[in-house]
């Protein structure tokens, strides 16, 4: 029988590649937009992991959800000298957050507030996700920027206490496959999953509409 992370993985499968085929990724790790651009992105990031950790506060007590809250991969602090880098010190009066980003952290927010299981599905989709392909961006915007390798400006893409990712993507895995609840309640976990990735992908859009293409 399949397990329900590989469930998870496979039925998102089209929905991860829609959002690592995005025009305005593709642009960002084409080396064709300035470092504003950068900066806008880790912007919303800022607000999405906003509800993310609020939520993991909420939830820390979860039987559900609550295993999945691991102060390891918590990373608003890190997002948040991150922006002071980009932006300056009056960052946080001048953030704001595009219309599909709010929409996104709201889903987040309803899910910790009503369904855990939903949480989940939001907490793989962009943990693990930044956890794995981030370091793509990583390495593009220390290239392109300037960046100290791993420093200021980046930290948000360095998880410090996860020496080992693929042994911790191991034990994630072990957490999903051992979410209780039957066979109908991991559909729906599985179709708010990709709920999260069009999501994902709506904030991406709203980016590349901010900052065309390029020739």
């Amino acid at each position: 029988m399949e397990s329900f992370s590989t469930l998870l993985r496979t039925a998102s499968r089209a929905q991860h590649e829609e959002a690592r085929g995005s025009a305005f990724i593709g642009d960002l790790l084409g080396r064709k937009l300035g470092v504003e651009a950068f900066a806008r992105y880790t912007e919303q990031l800022w607000f999405l992991y906003g509800a993310l950790e609020s939520g993991a506060r909420q939830l820390a007590a979860d039987p559900v959800a609550g295993p999945f809250v691991r102060p390891e991969l918590f990373r608003l602090t890190a997002l948040e000298r991150d922006l002071e880098h980009l932006r300056g010190p009056g960052w946080r009066t001048a953030a704001r957050a595009l219309p599909a980003t709010l929409e996104y952290a709201e889903r987040i927010t309803e899910c910790a507030r009503s369904w855990p299981a939903g949480y989940i599905a939001h907490h793989y989709t962009r943990y693990l996700g930044d956890l794995s392909g981030g370091q793509i961006i990583r390495d593009t915007a220390e290239k392109t920027w300037g960046f100290a390798r791993k420093g200021d400006g980046v930290r948000f893409y360095v998880f410090e206490e996860i020496p080992n990712p693929a042994a911790f993507k191991r034990t994630y895995c072990e957490l999903l496959d051992a979410v209780p609840g039957d066979e109908l309640e991991r559909q729906r976990i599985v179709a708010e999953c990709k709920r999260a990735y069009g999501l994902n992908n709506a904030v991406f859009e709203a980016l590349g509409e901010e900052f065309p293409l390029t020739a």
